[in-house]
């Protein structure tokens, strides 16, 4: 499975953007995908997930209240919604999945990186202050 991450762009603080994340010949009807971002020098983090088996949905907190995560079946991509932008947000977003068949995987699976199974290629989002 091939992911494609899009949406990045350079925006204002306050500003809002929207990431997709696409699977080259596949839908995620079963699958989680998550949003993970890296800033320089700094470690990958975890920003939001879905699960569009179940609908199970996490975030950081750092994003939450600001940044949503949406399936869209007519597109198979998985969106994030980001507003209210900070300059602290400002990362190379990618997405990952993996087949997510049981609902019984904690929010701990969800948020760690070794859990999924495909990765796309980042996207750079940069907030300017």
């Amino acid at each position: 499975v091939q992911l494609q991450a899009s949406g990045g762009g350079l925006v204002q603080a306050g500003g809002s953007l929207r990431l997709s994340c696409e699977a080259s010949g596949h839908t995620f009807s079963n699958y989680a995908v998550g949003w993970f971002r890296q800033a320089p020098g700094k470690e990958r983090e975890f920003v939001a997930a879905i699960n569009l088996k179940g609908g199970r949905i996490f975030y950081a907190d750092s994003v939450k209240g600001r940044f949503e995560i949406s399936g869209d079946n007519a597109k198979g991509a998985v969106n994030l919604d980001m507003s209210n932008l900070k300059p602290e947000d400002t990362a190379a977003y990618t997405c990952a999945a993996r087949p997510a068949l049981s609902m019984a995987y904690s929010s701990f699976y969800y948020r760690t990186t070794d859990w999924y199974r495909y990765w796309g290629q980042g996207t750079q989002v940069t907030v300017s202050s």
